[in-house]
């Protein structure tokens, strides 16, 4: 028995320590499986960093952003700019929709002008018309013309008055980095602008009062004086 006992106790004394042993691979193998996943998320976040930069280079919208920014810097400009409607047909916006003879009838301040381009039979010419530059005078431009003048000009609507009006565009549409300069009218005669960035004038005395108005098919400078042929 005590052979016995004395064996057993040998037996125990050898398989505790394998046994304890055992579990320590386990447990170190545990950790070094717990421990490379750990890792991990460092090279993760490092790769999920890196497209962030991407977007400075290579976004369509930053790019479009951009883009627009450009198309909008070119603006309707002048102290008459105030007199043009802020919504409806009227508006800048609503100019931009129509064809020149159109777009005119819709603001109040050419009212005078869109009259005498009826009375002349040309609202389809200028509305037909393919990029093209109008100088539109005001309502108070037509006013500072001698009424004997006025009078004979509409009462020739096929003559006279077809060739101040036609005097007053230009083929091509000119932004304001282009308008200055000598330009041959529809009416075959010549006009000169002078003037840079937001200060215009047409010889011999017009003023552009509001600039570079935009219809979907003319440029538009709004001016203070009618421009009359050379008598």
């Amino acid at each position: 028995m005590k052979r016995t006992r004395r064996g057993l106790a040998i037996s125990l004394a050898l398989t505790i320590p394998l046994a304890l042993s055992a579990c320590g691979d386990d447990s170190g193998d545990d950790a070094a499986s717990g421990s490379a996943p750990a890792a991990a998320p460092t090279s993760s976040a490092a790769a999920a960093e890196t497209p962030s930069a991407a977007p400075t280079s290579s976004d369509p919208m930053a790019s479009m952003s951009h883009s627009d920014g450009a198309m909008g810097a070119s603006a309707p400009f002048g102290p008459g700019c105030a007199a043009v409607p802020k919504t409806g047909k009227g508006s800048f916006s609503g100019m931009a929709q129509d064809p020149v003879a159109t777009a005119a009838s819709n603001n109040p301040a050419l009212s005078t002008l869109v009259s005498a381009v009826t009375k002349a039979g040309l609202g389809d010419t200028l509305n037909n018309a393919k990029d093209i530059t109008v100088f539109a005078p005001t309502n108070d431009a037509f006013n500072k013309v001698p009424k004997a003048t006025m009078d004979k000009a509409m009462g020739d609507p096929k003559g006279l008055l077809t060739t101040v009006l036609t005097g007053h565009v230009v083929p091509g549409r000119l932004s304001p980095d282009q308008v200055a300069g000598t330009h041959k009218t529809l009416a075959g005669n010549s006009i000169t602008v002078e003037g840079s960035g937001e200060s215009f004038s047409v010889k011999p005395a017009a003023k552009v009062v509001c600039g570079d108005v935009q219809t979907s098919n003319a440029t538009v400078y709004i001016i203070d004086s009618v421009l009359l042929p050379a008598s």
